[in-house]
């Protein structure tokens, strides 16, 4: 009896591959990290949700989700800015983060509310809402997979769940922080035939919204540049998230940077991406 009730699991849970969901890993969407290596678990929090982010049937990146400080860790993707459409404006959450079993992409707060029932406390358990960036002084909704560097209407509008924003200082979103996103990458992957890409928050020791949500202390990115035969270059760039100022650095530099701040050894590539700054001329 017990094994036919573990096997009805088993197969209850593979009728959902292929959609949107919140495992124990990467393993349905691998893609968005070179040759299928994700950051090493120093990075993972204690009560940790790995996701395929998922919408209008497709991934578009990936992200590892801190439930209790309710920000995410980091997101991965591939490096892909186009021209497309502007995206919806509304902003999404992640409904399997309140019940598993639940819709498999993300979905806005009203509809889950007025359509699937869930009450509003439900959704705020282990997860930032839309009232807890309402009257921030001084910090922005900021994303961590920019829609900027995605290059459909689709993969744009999926950047917009809060489980890919973090509480950033409002004057290095829109400043230097905005610079590297926008002038710094391009000029960087002008070689590039792909580009992964990893960007993280490293938890601060202060919450906003009533203690619901953390403030990181600093943001982080992380590149992986690929050329006909494999990598061929790569670099970082990390900011305290109080200062509109970015350091762009080696990827060797920024792991040693990020495993002081995070406290063990972090590695964030496969180790063919150099660790070491190109001396390619940018």
């Amino acid at each position: 009896m017990m094994l036919g009730l573990l096997l009805l699991q088993v197969l209850a849970s593979c009728l959902w591959l292929g959609h949107g969901e919140v495992v124990t890993s990467f393993t349905s969407c691998p893609q968005f990290f070179y040759a299928g290596t994700t950051p090493n678990d120093v990075l993972n929090p204690k009560n940790p949700a790995w996701i395929c982010q998922r919408y209008m049937n497709s991934y578009h990146y990936a992200t590892l989700y801190d439930r209790d400080r309710r920000i995410p860790v980091y997101s991965a993707y591939k490096y892909k800015p186009g021209d497309a459409k502007k995206p919806h404006s509304w902003w999404f959450v992640e409904p399997q983060l309140i019940d598993k079993s639940s819709l498999k992409e993300m979905e806005r707060e009203s509809v889950l509310i007025k359509q699937q029932k869930f009450t509003l406390e439900q959704i705020k358990e282990s997860q930032a809402v839309l009232d807890d960036y309402k009257d921030l002084k001084d910090l922005d909704r900021g994303h961590l997979s920019p829609s900027g560097h995605q290059d459909s209407r689709e993969s744009k509008t999926a950047t917009f769940t809060l489980t890919n924003i973090v509480p950033q200082d409002s004057s290095l979103n829109n400043g230097q922080w905005n610079a590297y996103e926008v002038k710094t990458m391009n000029k960087k992957t002008k070689c590039c035939t792909t580009t992964y890409v990893v960007t993280g928050a490293v938890p601060g020791n202060t919450y906003v919204s009533k203690g619901r949500v953390n403030r990181p202390s600093h943001i982080w990115s992380a590149a992986c540049c690929l050329g006909d035969t494999g990598p061929k270059d790569a670099w970082g760039a990390i900011a305290e998230n109080d200062k509109n100022e970015v350091e762009v650095l080696s990827l060797g530099e920024l792991e040693k940077r990020l495993t002081n701040l995070y406290g063990g050894m972090v590695t964030l590539f496969n180790n063919a991406c150099p660790r070491e700054q190109s001396s390619h001329p940018y």
